[in-house]
């Protein structure tokens, strides 16, 4: 079956960040599935452009780890492997528990209002079929703890990573019997942010990444099987 994504034009943005940015998405939806093999001239004609923003978007892709450049054979869409999981999650924990430490020390009241609301918009979403709402949902939490770090670096660090993470996080989210554990850390979290406990903080959000790399590893041994 023809994957269903399409080009949607920005007038503020060149093509090849149009069509990265197109590709990308579908890759981290699952439009484009792990293994598929990336044909230049199938995916111009589908997105109707040249080759050239193609081939250009493809070689950044691959530098995000998102596709595989085959002897031979060409480009495809990179597999989500354990080992890929357990590099991009190391980096993810290190940076979340600065993330949330300098969130204990910076975010007002505001923020700390902010963080509830949006764990009560996550919990509303969490029944619903649409999983990329609820990966938005889950994005938009953390986000608010990213913000309130007020360190510009960190947070664009935190969010290219999270592009990388996109898929791993799809994968977690859709196991819906971790769905009450996820929400009770978001609950844990906020407290320790709102108390300022530092190290507590800390902790909860690396038990929270460790849990999530623990359900998707166990995703991909069983679909290995």
């Amino acid at each position: 079956m023809e994957p269903k994504f399409e080009v949607t034009m920005n007038e503020y943005l060149p093509l090849r960040d149009v069509v990265f940015n197109t590709l990308r998405q579908a890759i981290l939806r699952g439009e484009l599935k792990p293994g598929e093999r990336l044909m230049e001239i199938q995916l111009a004609n589908k997105l109707g452009v040249s080759r050239t923003p193609i081939r250009e978007a493809i070689r950044k892709l691959e530098l995000e780890g998102l596709v595989l450049m085959i002897p031979r054979k060409g480009a495809e869409v990179a597999e989500i492997t354990e080992k890929n999981l357990r590099d991009v999650l190391e980096v993810r924990g290190a940076l979340e528990e600065l993330a949330v430490r300098l969130a204990c020390d910076r975010i007002g009241e505001e923020g700390i209002e902010n963080l509830k609301k949006a764990a009560k918009g996550f919990e509303a979403v969490l029944d619903s079929e649409d999983i990329t709402k609820i990966a938005e949902a889950d994005v938009a939490f953390h986000d608010i703890i990213y913000l309130a770090t007020d360190n510009q670096r960190l947070i664009q660090l935190l969010n290219n990573l999270r592009e990388q993470m996109y898929r791993y996080r799809v994968e977690y989210l859709k196991q819906k019997e971790w769905h009450p554990k996820l929400l009770a850390e978001h609950q844990d979290i906020i407290q320790a942010i709102a108390n300022r406990e530092r190290d507590k903080a800390a902790n909860i959000t690396s038990q929270h990444i460790d849990n999530q790399v623990e359900a998707v590893i166990d995703i991909l041994r069983h679909k290995d099987e």
